[in-house]
């Protein structure tokens, strides 16, 4: 029985700390990410949708590339869009970026 006890709140634990980690992600997207890709990553005139992206939904790990890197030059996929994808990886630890990603493939 103190087993079964033990694995439920190991498990409820790792449940709220995703969910943590997702409203970390969405509170740094609002302040760093929104005011081009709009709320919720509808996209802008000055920067394409996120939510729902082939991009955004693949490779987690050049999501976070993308992030921390930005886009310019040859790298900046979106021509139409006025402005290049700035840098983030100064501006946010690891886990802040983690946290980013694990949002943006939750819309």
């Amino acid at each position: 029985m103190r087993k079964l006890i033990w694995i439920a709140v190991v498990a409820a634990a790792l449940a709220f700390s995703g969910q943590a980690m997702a409203a970390d992600g969405a509170k740094i997207f609002a302040s760093k990410c929104a005011m081009c890709h709009g709320q919720g990553g509808a996209g802008t005139s000055m920067a394409p949708k996120l939510a729902g992206s082939a991009f955004v939904k693949g490779d987690a790990a050049a999501v976070k590339e993308a992030i921390s890197k930005g886009r310019s030059g040859a790298a900046k996929k979106y021509s139409n869009f006025p402005i290049a994808m700035p840098a983030f990886g100064s501006q946010l630890s690891g886990a802040e970026l983690d946290a980013v990603v694990k949002y943006l493939q939750s819309l």
